[in-house]
């Protein structure tokens, strides 16, 4: 993706009246399909947005949402070579948009970028090499179930950045934990040892919504952004 001086809204190519990135989305015949996820696809390189779409619009779990109707999109997928200042500004705008959560499908990411993205907003990051239509269909289902997804060794590249992230968010409000419970704990560290929601209520008996019902209160206890961020925190304060 080359760079360019501004970051304009997400339009369609042909409305770009000057040189920002035309950052588009794309969808399928218009329909009402309340069970399946509704998706906005954005771009600035027209080949890489066609390669996602056309995964994804095989899908019968996925909705592809036009430009006039992304801002309702349950995810926003943003698919790039690299994150620069347009891409971030992107990020930016997307994480004020409460209606959706953002995935990242990107070919490099280093270890300052990822950071970078996390603090944009971003809930889930897939390279663009393993994105294949399965790994896309998981991407998108995990979003829109308010999960988090990151390729095992960039978790653990985050967790190397995390500290000065929480330190800077939430040493200046003054928030602390004395202690989780040990069910918290336990679920926490599975998180970090990459372990998804199935996989963790299978090793601990519980169902699903329970799982997700106690990261969701540990998370919103501490005023955290996601689970990666949740581990993060306890990791730093010597909790798990």
């Amino acid at each position: 993706m080359s760079s360019s001086n501004t970051a304009g809204p997400a339009v369609p190519a042909t409305a770009s009246p000057g040189p920002a990135p035309a950052w588009t989305s794309h969808r399928t015949p218009p329909a009402d399909r309340p069970d399946r996820v509704t998706v906005a696809v954005y771009a600035a390189d027209p080949v890489l947005r066609l390669g996602v779409v056309q995964q994804l619009r095989q899908r019968p779990e996925i909705d592809l949402l036009a430009d006039a109707d992304a801002e309702r999109a349950q995810v926003s997928l943003v698919v790039v070579d690299h994150v620069d200042d347009d891409v971030a500004a992107l990020l930016h705008r997307l994480r004020h948009n409460t209606a959706t959560r953002t995935g990242l499908v990107v070919a490099t990411l280093g270890s300052g970028s990822l950071q970078r993205v996390i603090e944009c907003g971003v809930a889930a990051v897939l390279r663009r090499a393993e994105a294949d239509q399965d790994q896309l269909l998981r991407l998108v289902v995990a979003i829109a179930n308010g999960e988090g997804v990151l390729p095992g060794d960039l978790l653990g590249k985050l967790l190397s950045h995390v500290g000065s992230l929480q330190r800077s968010a939430l040493d200046p409000r003054g928030l602390s934990l004395s202690t989780l419970t040990t069910r918290e704990a336990d679920m926490l560290r599975m998180v970090s040892e990459g372990l998804d929601t199935a996989e963790i209520a299978r090793k601990t008996s519980y169902s699903e919504r329970t799982v997700k019902n106690i990261l969701h209160e540990v998370i919103t206890r501490l005023q955290l952004r996601n689970r990666a961020h949740a581990v993060g925190y306890a990791l730093r304060n010597g909790l798990i």
